[in-house]
């Protein structure tokens, strides 16, 4: 006991004691804190090296490794529909419109498609190597991407119009048709013309070659070394996450839940419908378009045959396996699904049947069996991988009987 605690009467005595003992409390509290915010922290950064370094685990152009580029390329894809179907509730069939808006973004600005502009000297800008050689536009790709990106927006704002005063079922028709139009237009696009020997799009005969990544500063991308095209697509995943991790806890997020949960009580509750539809549709396209310009540059080709009704429904499903509204749940679908379709279906099940003496093509089957597996995992596990929590307390018994604070666990 100090000096000045003797000075004290016992009811002043006690008080200091209870004083100190609180202190105590809460700096140990702090500390717990703060030691758990470290490990978290730890835990991120060794996942985030991991990740980095991942393909040093296999040849740079391994087969892995090319279908490891695409599936992360679909995470950018899901994400930006989780955010019109998972965010908003608006069910999208056609978002393989925002995929062909990115891809033909790049295939006119990327390549030789405009032969004849500039008088056959071609237009470049902050390329070099071979691209910066050769006729047509060639625009280095991050400018693309920002432009896919803007014309995806553009066309996610134009869907989203004829959808202000519809709901459920119906807006899924209406993007269904958008994405059968966009289809149609890519396919005759050939018979479009917009200038001196110029045309829209070059139909089923596809645009080939597109030019290969460069970021300002450095070399076009080797197609042969599959690294840095991972390491760019990584990218993307991180602020296309960022960005969803802002949005979901902002104000325009919580208008998209409340959106999603009651149209009619938001309305009322002065959530303005239209701005907040046009922005979910905008926000979800311009990570479409991003994605687009990215895996037409990877795959080398945009060809209409890309555009068809089934991509749409693939990317809705690995919304829905990874979970509605889920962030991390939609990567993990992503992923998963992509690696079923790329590798699963058309080298693991075809091996294993061999094994046991089934000659069967199996590959032919791949819709049916991709459908088999989505239902198996429906029935297991309906609210998906890694749900959101509200999406998890729905499927829940005495769902009013848990707690009720949503920001106690963010998924």
């Amino acid at each position: 006991m100090s000096a000045g605690d003797g000075n004290l009467g016992a009811g002043g005595q006690n008080r200091m004691a209870r004083i100190r003992e609180r202190y105590g409390v809460l700096r140990r509290r702090g500390d717990a804190i703060w030691a758990r915010r470290y490990a978290r922290l730890a835990i991120v950064l060794v996942a985030a090296a991991a990740v980095i370094l991942f393909p040093y685990l296999f040849q740079p152009g391994s087969t892995f490794l090319f279908d490891l580029v695409e599936a992360v390329a679909f995470v950018v894809m899901a994400l930006g529909l989780n955010v019109v179907v998972g965010f908003a509730g608006l069910l999208d069939l056609g978002y393989v419109a925002f995929f062909a808006i990115g891809a033909y973004t790049i295939g006119w600005f990327g390549s030789g498609f405009f032969a004849y502009v500039n008088h056959t000297k071609g237009i470049h800008i902050l390329t070099s190597g071979l691209a910066s050689t050769l006729p047509g536009i060639h625009i280095n790709f991050v400018l693309v991407a920002i432009a896919a990106a803007g014309f995806a927006a553009l066309g996610g704002a134009i869907i989203g119009l004829p959808t202000l005063r519809l709901r459920g079922d119906y807006i899924a028709i209406v993007t269904l048709a958008f994405g059968e139009i966009i289809h149609d237009v890519a396919v005759n696009g050939q018979t479009l013309h917009i200038g001196h020997n110029a045309t829209l799009t070059a139909g089923r005969q596809g645009i080939t070659p597109i030019d290969p990544v460069q970021l300002p500063g450095l070399n076009p991308f080797d197609p042969l070394n599959l690294r840095p095209w991972y390491w760019v697509a990584l990218g993307m995943v991180a602020i296309v996450l960022l960005v969803n991790v802002r949005l979901r806890d902002s104000r325009l997020g919580r208008a998209w839940v409340a959106l999603r949960e009651d149209e009619v009580a938001a309305a009322s509750m002065g959530v303005p419908l239209v701005k907040t539809k046009l922005m979910a549709y905008a926000t979800g396209a311009a990570f479409g378009g991003m994605s687009g310009a990215f895996i037409a540059s990877y795959l080398n080709t945009v060809n209409a045959d890309q555009f068809a009704f089934s991509f749409s429904i693939f990317v809705l499903a690995m919304v829905i396996l990874g979970g509605l509204g889920s962030i991390w749940g939609v990567v993990l679908g992503a992923i998963v699904l992509s690696f079923i379709n790329t590798w699963l279906i058309p080298s693991v099940i075809p091996n294993l049947s061999s094994k046991i003496g089934i000659k069967v093509d199996l590959t032919s089957l791949s819709y049916g069996i991709f459908g088999f597996l989505l239902v198996i995992m429906m029935v297991l596990r309906p609210q998906g991988l890694l749900p959101e929590r509200r999406r998890k307390l729905e499927f829940v018994e005495h769902v009013g009987t848990g707690p009720t604070d949503m920001s106690a666990e963010r998924v």
